[in-house]
Formats: structure tokens, C-alpha cells, sequence
């Protein structure tokens, strides 16, 4: 379950904290007095970021109930009592009842359960239990005893994974015991020092389901798949792995095992919770990976998905699969989200390097990097759009999940929510580490070559001897010697590998639509017209046209079947309703507004709602969006809709009609017989070609067809503000009609 307060933003998580045995101040906890001695800032409870914090101080039974019902938190965090001159934690009390047994511990909720209880007492097992059965979602227990230390610790870090992103219970669960056994664990520091050790695997536990993401098809597209002559993938994702560096804080150590892990285990549900709560906001038609398109079979399309991740950060996924999924906008982000978290094991460590297993030194300090304190190296592999991710979460102030987890700085990049008092609260951790005489001999003085500033040196830098690149065939005398020089120009930078970033869809490309050895389509749409080359237009028009017949996808689009009148007898109402049930109905439910017919659609063009009827009628009227470029979109559309103005000043305004027309209503065309059958008024031909349509009378002829002298190219006449084409009998027309003008004396 998602943690959203009820009754009121769902982007707030509201928590319940109980301290039990009266106040006590973390701050003015016993701390070391000796400077040989680290010192622990213990945090305080109190709201921040999205975490909304409700304090009580060792109430009664009926003070608990009372704020219990009229707070409604989602999660209700119960600490035991403190105990004296010690480190560990006590029981559980409510006033003067004691709340060691289930029954009594059930019996103060009342029928009333919060999603998560976290029950900070030593061996809550059956409390934890007899809750669970009771009906909460999820208990955190611990069925050790445990220091105040690490218990402080482990709370801190759930809660900065929760007050940073809209969380899950489980992956918050995850993301904080990876952050627990990374500088607990790790580091010895479970149990108090008069504690004996336990056998029982120490730390906090969890009961409770983890989440699943319903990928279940529509009993439609059920039926459409079951029609499919072959079984297709749901979706698979492209995307490389890349080598990330992060600067963890604590004292330099062995990357063991256990470190690695628990980073590998602490990243990746930082990375679940980005994605379970990411959201889908464009899709795109998308060429499929060069060497793996011919191995793509009858049906598979390639997609372009930009998503925003909870936190805001933006990626962007390269996917195929089947058309009934990747044209469900819901299906499709379900997929992806599952094939992410559910079937990927997302961060790698380097363990096969050599770098990962030597020990690493202490990196030159820096106070932009955990505040100046002592941080070591490690390297890990990530996919591309999860280093998209943590790239864009680090330089934010108010992302304090990976502070949690010890990360400084990423890929050189520090990460600004770090501060002094959680650098002192990590080191803390790291003394016994530190203190251990058989660390020294493991460490060695190398620091990461990222990190290492140039030699300082007064000298000029001489060229390697043997490299016959720099073309050192001018030498120059200095003090008698003779050196060569230094050619400039064979020294250029290398270039760095350009970065992908989140473009709006602009439309497509030749390349795009087709894929050329196959034969195939990868969008249900009809081949864009190509033009002639000028040159042979007059003798290469026939057999071009002969060339681009090019059968449609052979995915079809099932019509719609729906009773609405044609397109040049139907009211706009009446079109924009059906619309409107069309995108619902194909699972394009963020296209349609909550305010219905009033507010669709919720798209703007030159400060005026974008005028979808006229838009349609005239597109289908000059032979529908497969015309492609044949249509001059600024002159011949944007004339005729309501958005147009005569003082207009839009740039681009062709492209963003073609953009307008994919996303609201190109399926919807498909799905229709509205488009007009139109043939060449030249040749009587629909064969496919450099099409134009004339300015004048509307009709439609093939370029390479005119053979009139002294036009321009096709691409004068194609290109979105270009000229507008008028056919040879219109251009008779006119001329009959200014000459007959002229005689008169007009």
C-alpha cells in the first residue's frame, strides 16, 4: 500500500509516534564527553517533506484513541521505554498498562487499524503476529535486543525514504534494512555492549505481502489477442548498462561482500520505489534496435515511453511488444513498471573488476562532499535510465534517501541534501571498524583517478617520443637543445559521447516508418508519400509511384461501431462525445479530462482550446493523416479551424497540429471510414506518390504528374509553411479570369 494521508493530499504520509515512559529529549541523551569518543546527534521526530508527524509523549490509553481517530495516520510508530543508564530498549506501556501481550496490544486500536505499525521493542514477535492477524497490512518488528543506537538509525532511514517519495510500505521496508545492515550490521554495532550475541538473525523484520502490479489484459484486447496468429511479448526494454562511481561516507574499508550487497540491495529499492510510483506521460513511434529488427516478428511494434518517475525525475525507455499493449496507455505503464522492479535485478556490483576488489583509500576531501567528511569509492553497474534517475535526485535538497544509504557524491556529482549531523551519525558506526588493527594492513594509498588534481609542474608538457600522431617534425631550440613542437591540432579533445536527452515527439522520419529488408510496419499508420527527385520527376513519375504502393500495417484497428452520423452531416458534439468514448474505450484515460465534454480537450493552441472538429474534418477531407507532408497543415488546416487568427504569429504551428492529430485522433481515424477517396485528377491513379493538394479546389494530384515548367521542387511545396500548389486547371481558371478582366477595363 502506498502511504497517502486519507482526507488529505495524497502526496502526504501521516505517522503516529508514541514514546513510551515519558518524554525524553534524543538531543540531551547521554552522549561520550571524551573527543577519542564519535559522537551520535540523535534526530528528531518532526514533519518534513511530505511525512506529516503527530508526537505523544507516554499518553494514556484514551488520549491515544481519541487523536488515533481524528488523526486517520497510515502509520503508528510505537517506541518502548528507555531504560536508565542503558542502551537498549524496554517494553511497551501506555500509562500505567502494560502492552507485552497481543490481546492487550489489539485491544487499544480498537476496529480500527492503520496500514503499518512499527513496534521498536525488543522480541515483538507475537505482537507483531497477533496485529497481523488482527488485519494490518504490515508490522515492522524486531525479535532481538538492539541499542537505541541502531534502532535510531534504522527509523531514521525509513523515514527519510518515506518523507522523500511516495513509498511503499515493503520497499521503504527494503531500502531502510539494506541502510541497517550496511553501517550496523556491517560494522558490529547490533546489540548493546552488554548484551551476549544472539543467534537470531539480527535487525527488523517485516509481515506482510510484497506488492504486485496488475498487468491483466482487457477482456477486449483478450479477445484481440486471441485472434493474433502468434503469441507475442508483452513489452521488452533496450537499454545498456553503464558504470557509475559513488563516494560513499565512512572510514576507508575492504569492499566486502556485505558492503556491496547492501548497497546493491539499498539502490535498488531506491529505484523500485521511483518507478512503482512513476507515471507514463507520452508515447511515441520509435525505429527498433539496428541489429535486432530483422529478428522482430509480425506484429511488434517499437515505442518511445516518457515517464516521470515520483520523485519528478524524467526518462525516457526505448520498448517493444504487441500492439494491444503498447497502444493501452495503462497496459502499457503497467508492463514496464513490472518488467523493471518484478524481472530485473536493476544495480550491479563490479565484483569481476579489479577495482572493486582492492581495498580503497580515503579520496581527497571536499566540503561540498558529505560536508568534509572521509568517504571511499565504489563502482556499480546501472542501467542508463537509472543513472538518468539518480543523476537528476542527487542535486536535490529535499531528497534525503540516498543520504541514508552513505552516498556523497555521484559520478562526480555531489548530493546536496547531506549534512554535518549525518555525517557524524554514519562515522559513528565506523569506530569499531576503524579501531581494528588488522584494517591497516588491508588499505593502501590510492585514490580514485576521478578525484586526483593534475602534478603541479612549471615545465611545459612534452610529447610522448614514440607517437607519430602529434606530427613533431618542427623542432625548436631552447638553450642549445632542440625539442619538437608540439602540433596543435593533433591534440583536440576527444569528443564526449553525446547525452540523451527527453525531446518532445516531432514526428517521423522515413526511417522511422519503415523497416526496410522486412517489409514491415511499425505503427498503424499508411506510408508517408515520398517525392520525386526534380530531375527525373517527368520520367521516373509512374514507375516511383509503382515503387511506394506499400500495403497498411498489417496490424488493423477494429472500428469503432458506433452510430454517429458521417463526418460532413455530424455535429460537433456529437464527435466530440464519440471522441471522447473512443480514447476511453482504447485505454487513453489521461487524454480525457475529469470535467468531460466541457473541458476536452484540454490541449491549447494560440490562447484558444483546440478546435478538434474542424481539424478532423479537414484532414480526412484531403485524405487523412497518411497524406503526410502532401497537406499544407498551416495554409489549408489551420485556416479553417477556430484557433486561427489573422494577426497569427505562430512558428511551428504545421507541427504541432501533426503532434495534436497523432495523440487525439489518429487511432481514431484508423478506427473510422471518414477519410475521402481520392485519385490524381492528372492521371485518375490512387496509386501512392509525391502528392499535393491543390489550394483552389481541393482535389488531389501527383507532383511528378505536372509537367508545367518553371515549378518548384516537391519539398517547396511539402514543408509545412511552404507554397501552395494550385493545379493546372485552377492556375487556366484564374488566368482566363484576369485576362477577361483586363479587356474589360478592370
Amino acid at each position: 500500500m502506498m502511504f497517502s494521508a486519507q482526507g488529505s493530499s495524497r502526496n502526504h504520509c501521516s505517522l503516529l509516534a508514541v514514546l513510551c515512559g515519558g518524554k525524553v529529549s534524543d538531543n540531551k541523551q547521554k552522549q561520550p564527553v571524551s573527543d577519542d569518543e564519535p559522537r551520535y546527534p540523535f534526530p528528531e521526530l518532526s514533519s518534513s517533506g511530505r511525512l506529516e508527524v503527530q508526537l505523544l509523549n507516554n499518553p494514556s490509553i484514551d488520549e491515544f484513541r481519541r487523536v488515533f481517530e481524528s488523526f486517520e495516520p497510515n502509520i503508528v510508530y510505537l517506541q518502548g521505554e528507555q531504560i536508565a543508564d542503558s542502551e537498549e530498549i524496554g517494553s511497551l506501556f501506555l500509562g500505567d498498562v502494560d502492552l507485552s501481550t497481543p490481546e492487550a496490544l489489539c485491544g487499544v486500536f480498537g476496529s480500527t487499524f492503520p496500514t503499518t505499525v512499527y513496534l521498536e521493542i525488543p522480541n515483538g514477535v507475537k505482537l507483531a503476529e497477533g496485529l497481523h492477524s488482527k488485519g494490518v497490512p504490515y508490522v515492522i518488528y524486531w525479535k532481538n535486543t538492539f541499542s537505541r543506537y541502531v534502532a535510531c538509525h534504522f527509523r531514521q532511514a525509513l523515514l527519510s525514504v518515506i518523507q522523500s517519495s511516495c513509498s511503499h510500505t515493503w520497499d521503504a521496508f527494503q531500502f531502510a534494512n539494506a541502510s541497517f545492515r550496511l553501517y550496523c550490521v556491517r560494522n558490529n554495532n547490533i546489540v548493546s555492549s552488554n548484551s551476549q550475541k544472539q543467534s537470531i538473525k539480527p535487525g527488523p523484520h517485516l509481515l506482510g505481502e510484497p506488492p504486485k502490479i496488475d498487468v491483466s489484459q482487457p477482456e477486449v484486447d483478450m479477445q484481440e489477442q486471441e485472434d493474433s496468429p502468434e503469441n507475442l511479448p508483452a513489452v521488452k526494454i533496450y537499454d545498456d548498462d553503464v558504470t557509475m562511481r559513488f563516494l560513499v561516507c565512512g572510514s576507508p574499508c575492504t569492499l566486502d561482500a556485505v558492503l556491496l550487497g547492501s548497497l546493491e540491495d539499498g539502490l535498488n529499492a531506491l529505484l523500485s520505489i521511483e518507478i512503482r510510483g512513476s507515471k507514463l506521460h507520452n508515447r511515441a513511434s520509435a525505429p527498433p534496435p539496428p541489429l535486432q529488427a530483422g529478428t522482430f516478428s509480425r506484429g511488434v511494434v517499437t515505442m518511445r515511453c516518457d515517464f516521470s518517475t515520483c520523485s519528478s525525475a524524467h526518462i525516457s525507455l526505448l520498448v517493444s511488444g504487441s500492439a494491444q499493449t503498447c497502444f493501452n496507455d495503462q497496459l502499457l505503464e503497467n508492463h514496464i513498471k513490472n518488467e523493471l522492479i518484478e524481472k530485473s535485478q536493476l544495480v550491479h556490483a563490479q565484483s569481476s573488476s579489479e577495482e572493486s576488489k582492492l581495498p580503497s583509500s580515503e579520496p581527497r576531501r571536499s566540503t561540498s562532499i558529505a560536508c568534509g567528511a572521509s568517504v571511499f569509492e565504489v563502482c556499480m553497474k546501472v542501467p542508463t535510465w537509472a543513472s538518468q534517475v539518480l543523476r537528476q535526485l542527487a542535486p536535490d535538497v529535499s531528497y534525503r534517501s540516498l543520504v541514508m544509504l552513505g552516498i556523497a557524491s555521484i559520478q562526480g556529482l555531489s548530493v546536496a541534501s547531506f549534512e554535518k549531523d549525518d555525517a557524524e551519525r554514519l562515522l559513528f558506526f565506523c569506530k569499531k571498524l576503524s579501531k581494528d588493527p588488522l584494517l591497516g594492513s588491508s588499505l593502501i594509498s590510492r585514490t580514485p583517478s576521478w578525484l586526483v588534481p593534475p602534478a603541479p609542474s612549471r615545465k611545459r608538457p612534452e610529447p610522448y617520443k614514440d607517437t607519430k600522431s602529434l606530427n613533431c617534425t618542427i623542432m625548436e631550440g631552447v638553450n642549445g637543445l632542440t625539442r619538437p613542437k608540439i602540433n596543435v591540432a593533433a591534440m583536440r579533445p576527444i569528443p564526449h559521447t553525446q547525452r540523451h536527452k527527453m525531446l518532445p515527439f516531432s514526428g517521423f522520419s522515413e526511417a522511422e516508418r519503415y523497416d526496410g529488408d522486412q517489409g514491415k510496419v511499425n505503427l498503424p499508420l499508411a506510408p508517408v508519400k515520398q517525392p520525386a527527385p526534380v530531375t527525373h520527376r517527368k520520367a521516373l513519375s509512374s514507375s516511383y509511384q509503382a515503387q511506394q504502393i506499400i500495403s497498411l500495417n498489417p496490424l488493423p484497428l477494429k472500428k469503432h461501431g458506433c452510430g454517429r452520423a458521417p463526418i460532413q452531416v455530424c455535429s460537433e458534439e456529437e464527435f466530440l462525445r464519440d471522441v471522447m468514448q473512443f480514447l476511453i474505450f482504447r485505454g487513453h484515460t489521461r487524454l480525457v479530462p475529469q470535467g468531460g465534454l466541457a473541458e476536452f480537450p484540454d490541449a491549447i493552441l494560440n490562447a484558444k482550446r483546440l478546435d478538434l472538429f474542424n481539424l478532423y474534418r479537414e484532414v480526412v477531407s484531403r485524405g487523412g493523416f497518411n497524406v503526410g507532408n502532401g497537406i499544407n497543415w498551416k495554409g489549408q488546416v489551420f485556416s479553417k479551424m477556430r484557433n486561427h487568427t489573422l494577426t497569427n504569429r505562430m512558428t511551428g504551428v504545421g507541427n504541432t497540429l501533426k503532434r495534436h492529430y497523432e495523440t487525439y485522433l489518429l487511432e481514431y481515424e484508423l478506427a473510422h471510414d471518414d477519410v475521402d477517396g481520392e485519385c490524381c485528377l492528372l492521371c485518375h491513379s490512387s496509386a501512392a506518390g509525391d502528392w499535393v493538394n491543390c489550394g483552389v479546389c481541393d482535389e488531389w494530384a501527383h507532383f511528378g504528374c505536372d509537367r508545367r515548367q518553371g515549378l518548384g521542387a516537391f519539398k517547396d511545396y511539402a514543408k509545412t509553411d511552404g507554397l501552395e500548389y494550385v493545379c493546372p486547371h485552377c492556375s487556366i481558371s484564374s488566368f482566363k479570369k484576369k485576362a477577361a478582366k483586363t479587356m474589360n477595363g478592370y
